[in-house]
């Protein structure tokens, strides 16, 4: 190709990646020196160029502070912030990072720090995002193909059929935030959580959300990140059979009870921004959980909540005539 060709070529990206839109990436850290320099790099072999990174670290104590100013000066502090988390976990140093009036770009992608991003995850996401009428809150999310410590290929994450909704957000949360990409209206939406709420993890808070409040979610079965298991992951890939027994156990032992009371908790305050059907369903699941057996399960088959899988949804009906949903 002749300079002239490429010049042209570089032109029509460039272009591109403005017309797509300006888009924060919102990077937690803690103690994440191992992988971070490989998340990192990912982030600037994207396609997509038009981007500004936040990184909130949460008391590191290892390299990582060094690594990120490392980062800082070779792209400028307008296009790296480095903020000081809440030391309250991972959940709550993303949500400090929505709330931050720092970020005021178009859209905003949540990014963990051992991960690693393949080179189309934004021009891709923001694709479908950019369809949705900007006042329509929307999330993008998808699987993820599964990594081990060295990179090597271990497997995926399930592949869901069933469409996203509501009425699944409440029983289980279907993709990664390390996945996600939401639009401005999604963000704001975010962004009305009290900061007293217990969120018990922000993919799975913004998942329900986005879909209670007449958003649109867009479910992308071919993955978008290289998503690495090791020994310090908070959160398992739910892509084992052990994983999804280990999930059952805490169904079992009411720990997915507690999960469902704190959501429920924190959605009080967005009763009245949900669609009609979507408030229809909360107010039969809530009353399904403390009903009498058999008023339980009639409340609960009302609701229509369901999980994505035959095996989950076994779980869930257990769950239910157990009292531990």
């Amino acid at each position: 190709m002749s300079n002239r060709g490429m010049e042209q070529k570089a032109y029509l990206v460039a272009e591109r990646a403005v017309a797509l839109g300006k888009v924060a990436v919102l990077l937690s850290t803690y103690n994440g020196a191992q992988f971070l320099v490989e998340q990192l790099e990912s982030l600037l072999a994207q396609t997509h160029r038009d981007w500004i990174i936040y990184a909130s670290d949460d008391g590191s104590s290892d390299s990582t502070l060094a690594i990120l100013r490392t980062y800082q000066e070779r792209l400028g502090k307008e296009r790296f912030f480095i903020l000081s988390g809440p030391r309250q976990g991972f959940a709550k140093n993303f949500m400090s990072l929505v709330k931050s009036p720092l970020v005021t770009a178009d859209y905003v992608a949540f990014c963990d720090q051992d991960d690693v991003w393949l080179p189309s995850k934004l021009e891709r996401s923001l694709e479908f995002v950019k369809a949705v009428p900007a006042e329509v809150p929307a999330l993008y999310c998808s699987r993820t193909h599964l990594i081990d410590e060295g990179g090597n290929t271990i497997g995926f994450s399930p592949l869901f059929s069933k469409p996203p909704s509501f009425a699944n957000a409440l029983v289980q949360s279907i993709a990664g935030a390390n996945t996600m990409l939401l639009n401005r209206a999604a963000l704001e939406l975010l962004r009305r959580t009290d900061d007293s709420a217990v969120i018990i993890s922000h993919d799975w808070w913004t998942y329900i959300l986005v879909s209670g409040c007449a958003g649109r979610v867009f479910y992308d079965a071919e993955p978008s990140i290289l998503y690495r298991q090791h020994g310090n992951n908070l959160i398992g890939s739910n892509s084992t059979v052990f994983d999804r027994v280990v999930r059952l156990r805490r169904m079992f032992r009411g720990t997915f009870r507690y999960w469902n009371d704190s959501n429920l908790d924190a959605l009080g305050a967005f009763k009245f921004s949900l669609a009609e059907e979507c408030r229809d369903t909360l107010v039969k699941f809530e009353n399904a959980r403390n009903a009498s057996f058999f008023c339980r399960l009639y409340l609960l088959k009302r609701a229509g909540v369901y999980r994505q899988t035959s095996f989950d949804n076994i779980g869930l009906l257990v769950a239910s005539i157990i009292k531990r949903v």
